[in-house]
C-alpha cells in the first residue's frame, strides 16, 4: 500500500464511525462561578469528561467525525440554571445512574450532572420539541411593591418592543407575548419565599398565580436593602426572549431599575400546561418534583 493510499484509509469515515445503540439524555447545573461559563465552554469541559470517564461514544459519518451531543437550548453566558440538558448516544450500552455518576466525578465542580435517563424511557418525540418553555427566576435589589407594581403593568401590556444587540446589530424584539406568568415575593434568606398579596398571571387569561413557588429564595445574608425574587415562565420562541429582556421591557413600561444587576437562576426547562408550570422532560408522566 502507499502512503497515499495509507493516508486515505485512514480518513475512511467507515474507520471511525459507530453507529449508537442508546441515547441517554441528561440534565446538568451551571452553578457558583461557573455560571460564568459560555455553552463552548462547557461543551469542551463536557467532552473532556466524556473522554477521562471513558465512555463509549457513537461517532457521526464523515471525514471529521464527531461524538454524538445534542445540546437544548443553554443558557447565556453568566445566568446560573438548575435545568440544561443535552443528549449523548452511545456505542455500548450502559446503566445512565452509574453514567452520571462517573461523568459529574469528571466535571468541574459547579458544573453538576444532576440527571441521567435512558431516552426510550422518556416521552416520545426529540428532547428539543420537549422544551417549550423555562421558569426563571431572578433576585433584585429592588422593593417588592414596587417590582409587583411594575410586573402588574407589563401584563396588561399585549406587546412590549425591547432592543437587543446582536451580532446583526440591533433588533427589537417582543418581551411581553411569550411571557405565560410572572409572580413576585420577597427574598428570605434560607427559607421558602412567602406569598406576595396580589401576584398576577398573565393579563389575557385574567387569572391569578399563586405567589410562592415552593422553591427556596435566594438571598444576600444581613443586607439591610430590600430585595424581592421575580419568578417568569417564558415560551420558547425566536428568538428567545431572556430574564435580561423581561427587565428591559419592566424599565419601558414602568420605569422599574434595580440598584444592582439581577441574580438569574433557570429552574427548569420543558412541557408547559395551561397552569403555566413547567414539567420534567425527562418523565413520562407527572410535573417536575424539584
Amino acid at each position: 500500500m502507499s502512503a497515499g493510499q495509507a493516508r486515505g484509509s485512514r480518513r475512511s469515515p467507515d474507520a471511525v464511525h459507530v453507529a449508537p445503540v442508546q441515547r441517554i439524555r441528561l440534565r446538568y447545573a451551571k452553578r457558583g462561578r461557573l455560571r460564568f461559563t459560555s455553552h463552548r465552554d462547557f461543551a469542551r469541559a463536557f467532552e473532556r469528561s466524556l473522554r477521562r470517564a471513558d465512555v463509549p461514544m457513537a461517532y457521526s459519518a464523515g471525514f471529521h467525525p464527531h461524538p454524538r451531543i445534542s445540546y437544548v437550548g443553554a443558557a447565556p453566558t453568566g445566568v446560573a440554571s438548575e435545568a440544561e440538558y443535552l443528549e449523548i448516544a452511545l456505542a455500548e450500552h450502559r446503566d445512565p445512574a452509574e453514567l452520571a455518576a462517573v461523568l459529574d466525578a469528571a466535571l468541574p465542580a459547579g458544573l453538576d450532572i444532576v440527571q441521567a435517563v435512558d431516552a426510550a424511557d422518556c416521552p416520545p418525540g426529540s428532547l428539543a420539541d420537549a422544551i417549550q418553555a423555562s421558569e426563571w427566576q431572578l433576585e433584585l435589589a429592588a422593593d417588592p411593591g414596587q417590582l409587583q407594581d411594575a410586573v402588574t403593568a407589563f401584563l396588561r401590556e399585549e406587546v412590549v418592543l425591547v432592543e437587543r444587540l446582536t451580532k446583526d446589530g440591533r433588533r427589537e424584539i417582543d418581551a411581553r407575548g411569550p411571557v405565560l406568568a410572572a409572580r413576585v415575593a420577597p427574598a428570605v434568606s434560607g427559607a421558602a419565599a412567602p406569598a406576595v398579596s396580589g401576584a398576577v398571571a398573565p393579563a389575557a387569561s385574567g387569572a391569578v398565580a399563586p405567589a410562592a413557588s415552593g422553591r427556596p429564595a435566594v438571598s444576600a445574608a444581613g443586607s439591610a436593602d430590600p430585595r424581592a425574587i421575580l419568578t417568569v415562565v417564558v415560551r420558547q420562541v425566536t428568538p428567545t426572549v431572556r430574564p435580561d429582556d423581561v427587565l428591559a421591557a419592566l424599565r419601558l413600561v414602568a420605569g422599574f431599575a434595580p440598584s444592582e444587576p439581577a441574580r438569574a437562576t433557570r429552574l427548569a426547562q420543558g412541557p408547559v400546561d395551561e397552569a403555566a408550570s413547567v414539567a420534567d422532560p425527562l418523565r413520562k408522566t407527572g410535573l417536575s418534583t424539584r
